[in-house]
């Protein structure tokens, strides 16, 4: 049968094609010489925030009305896994703008989008999302934090836990209880800035991986904010949170892809130069073996990420089950790879010389953020296609 080079299914567009070699370009040259220093020295990577900002690649999703570059979804997965290759803790940058926004995007007023998407666009000012609670994070119906209202405003109190880039950030989209009596359609969405008064931020949790990345609990002490702030109306917040995350799971499954390609691409370099009984590593079957299933996993995982990225765009029916299940399969893979490279490398691989050590540390947290793989897989079950 004679073959049809421009039979489109199955392949991202040649438009995605020139933005992934635009951002793979950049991410070597600006971000990756930072990698190393920015885990090491658990910074934020502002080198990497600089040259995403000035390549409009720091929040892609925003739409262009409001001076965004009015990506779709799979685009921005594929700036995710790109910037995740090189350095997982810079790809937050995009990821947690597209997570901390979405619901303004979603659900907000036109005035909320125009007021919060514009600095946003022109990265004057970076997203949060506050859901998860000391109490409450797998069942974040459970969250504790009020909102109470009081004439034209509302007064905030509580504390919001393992809240990505806090601090950083200059916009937080806060979910509270505003009717403790209704559990999750009590609970409603606002916007908080960093110069609210009475918002203070946590000393940075000090984790496994993703290092440069801050994680602070974020403290809410009486925060007294203007009632047009909520995100749509009073009761829909737990409802905005779960669409967000239908959404932006997906950028989780692209980051842990960037992950695993990032810690194959090294180990297959790194096979071919290591000798040893005289001849590369490269030329062993057990080796090969290795590469080989590493390399089909991230295949399968690119193909469900890819696949999810589309639904999204359309938000198809099937968007719940297929978010879930790119997270969660991408996330199983990417510590599978991780740990493979590692093994790879042999001694080399456990040391902080090489990079896949800190990618194996990265990747564990994909498993677990954004809903842990065990919550996926119920998530999956629910909405079986």
């Amino acid at each position: 049968m004679a073959g049809s080079a421009d039979f489109d299914l199955y392949r991202p567009s040649e438009e995605h094609d020139m933005l992934r070699d635009a951002v793979r370009s950049l991410a070597e040259a600006k971000i990756a010489p930072h990698a190393a220093a920015v885990d090491e020295e658990a910074r934020f990577p502002h080198e990497a925030l600089q040259a995403l900002v000035a390549n409009d690649l720091h929040a892609v999703h925003v739409p262009e009305e409001y001076g965004g570059s009015g990506a779709d979804a799979l685009a921005t997965v594929i700036v995710i896994e790109e910037v995740a290759r090189v350095c997982a803790s810079s790809s937050l940058i995009p990821a947690v703008n597209k997570l901390g926004s979405l619901p303004v995007i979603l659900s907000g007023s036109e005035d909320l989008k125009k007021k919060y998407m514009t600095p946003l666009a022109k990265g004057d000012g970076m997203f949060s999302y506050c859901l998860s609670e000391p109490d409450a994070g797998s069942d974040a119906a459970g969250m504790k934090t009020k909102a109470v209202r009081d004439g034209d405003f509302w007064v905030l109190n509580g504390v919001k836990r393992w809240i990505t880039n806090a601090g950083e950030s200059e916009y937080y989209t806060v979910m509270a209880v505003t009717d403790p009596a209704k559990r999750s359609k009590g609970i409603s969405a606002f916007v908080v800035e960093k110069s609210d008064e009475g918002v203070s931020f946590g000393a940075p949790e000090k984790k496994l991986g993703i290092k440069g990345s801050p994680t602070r609990e974020v403290y809410l002490d009486n925060v007294r904010i203007p009632a047009d702030r909520m995100i749509g109306e009073e009761g829909t917040g737990f409802a905005t949170a779960m669409k967000t995350l239908d959404h932006t799971r997906i950028t989780i499954a692209a980051q842990a892809l960037g992950i695993a390609q990032g810690a194959l691409d090294y180990a297959k370099g790194y096979v071919q130069e290591r000798k040893q009984f005289g001849k590369p590593i490269a030329d062993f079957q057990g080796i090969q073996f290795m590469l080989a299933d590493m390399a089909m996993k991230i295949s399968a995982a690119r193909a469900l990420t890819y696949q999810a990225a589309a639904a999204s765009q359309r938000v198809d029916a099937d968007l719940t089950y297929l978010g879930a299940a790119a997270k969660c399969f991408a996330s199983d893979v990417a510590m599978e790879v991780t740990t493979d490279a590692v093994q790879l490398l042999g001694g080399y691989g456990y040391t902080r010389d090489y990079p896949v050590e800190r990618m194996m540390r990265d990747a564990k947290i994909t498993q677990i953020y954004e809903g842990t793989n065990q919550v996926q897989r119920i998530v999956m079950a629910r909405n079986l296609p």
